[in-house]
């Protein structure tokens, strides 16, 4: 039987975290859709399109996905539930840090369970990665720090050259 997940996020930048997840995701399905959501409560750093292939890139410098099919894609309106009935997922994939988090994420399982019968399956963060956000990322790279501990290296790149164009900006 083909199991389809989707992985929704922000991932403005996507981090060692995110990518953790989406490995051990992609484990367990046998089709991950990776997918770049729009939060009108956050001002992305990056494009929809930017963190798309910043994901791509990602996956490809780490080799991930290598025996599963991964599928990285935007829903920048509508409800993810719609996308899930387009793709054909029957569940969602949530990573979580903190009890915050899964007391953030657990009112929208129930609501996509309501909507689409779509079940959301929770994966705990690695403890090596469960420090990390993107906001956090997105500070110490602004500050010139070094983020290499925190996301790969195409995405440490592209967040020295945005830090640099901000910086020229003010």
């Amino acid at each position: 039987m083909s199991t389809i997940a989707v992985y929704p996020g922000s991932f403005d930048p996507i981090t060692l975290g995110h990518i953790d997840i989406a490995a051990r995701a992609a484990r367990l399905f046998s089709e991950l859709h990776i997918v770049v959501v729009h939060n009108p409560s956050k001002q992305p750093r990056f494009s929809s399109e930017e963190r798309v292939e910043l994901i791509r890139a990602s996956i490809a410098e780490l080799g991930i996905g290598a025996n599963t099919k991964i599928v990285v894609d935007t829903l920048d309106s509508g409800l993810l539930v719609d996308y899930c009935r387009m793709v054909g997922a029957t569940a969602l994939v949530k990573g979580f840090r903190t009890t915050m988090d899964l007391d953030y994420e657990l009112p929208m399982a129930q609501v996509n369970r309501d909507l689409a019968s779509v079940e959301s399956v929770f994966i705990p963060a690695d403890p090596i990665h469960g420090h990390i956000s993107s906001s956090l990322v997105k500070q110490v790279a602004d500050l010139n720090g070094d983020v290499l501990k925190y996301v790969p290296q195409v995405v440490a790149r592209a967040l020295a050259s945005s830090s640099a164009n901000r910086k020229a900006k003010n």
